[in-house]
């Protein structure tokens, strides 16, 4: 029963990304998350009282991953090679399990502003870039460094609407972002 459980459970979270992604979070409500599931607003209750719920379960794996990845990264030297591993290692969370929720991000914007679990991504996000660079690196270098991990964010996004694959897009991202990794050394500030 609870593997039944917890299938229901991920096929409410995969239709309400759907959704969201379709009509927007703040358009789409749990009555129409429970219809395209064929269940009662009741049965989607026992799961989720709020589409904040469903979002928030969401950022919780993703957050999971990236806790791995943090944990990964701390028993790590901050060298341009293990920062480079480290965005290869982001790349395939976003490539995988965070596909969709970055897409959900993306074109929830403003709602996902709102949101209690994306406080926590920033967070995240911080911590990531004080891997990522020196703190007494320049100004350009802690800027590559930051953008090796938005390039991954926003490449998809940047390249919609192109005739390339996601594939081709992921890959040429991926590698945009490890050209941006900084060299060993912190680099002069900027004057």
């Amino acid at each position: 029963m609870a593997r039944r459980r917890g299938d229901t459970r991920e096929r409410i979270r995969s239709v309400a990304l759907e959704l969201f992604a379709e009509q927007g979070y703040e358009k789409t409500s749990l009555r129409e998350i429970a219809e395209r599931l064929e269940v009662t607003k009741a049965a989607l209750y026992y799961h989720f009282k709020t589409k904040e719920d469903i979002v928030g379960s969401l950022f919780e794996d993703f957050r999971a991953e990236g806790e791995e990845l943090l944990e990964w990264a701390h028993g790590q030297q901050p060298t341009p090679a293990s920062r480079r591993e480290f965005v290869r290692r982001y790349a395939e969370i976003i490539e995988g399990p965070g596909k969709e929720m970055l897409r959900f991000m993306q074109v929830n914007e403003p709602a996902v502003r709102e949101l209690k679990a994306a406080s926590d991504l920033r967070e995240r996000m911080k911590s990531y870039a004080e891997f990522m660079v020196d703190e007494k690196a320049g100004l350009p270098d802690q800027i590559r460094a930051r953008l090796s991990i938005l390039t991954l964010h926003m490449t998809h996004f940047a390249m919609r609407d192109t005739a390339f694959s996601e594939d081709e897009v992921h890959a040429a991202a991926l590698e945009v972002a490890l050209g941006l990794v900084p060299d060993d050394g912190p680099s002069p500030p900027a004057e």
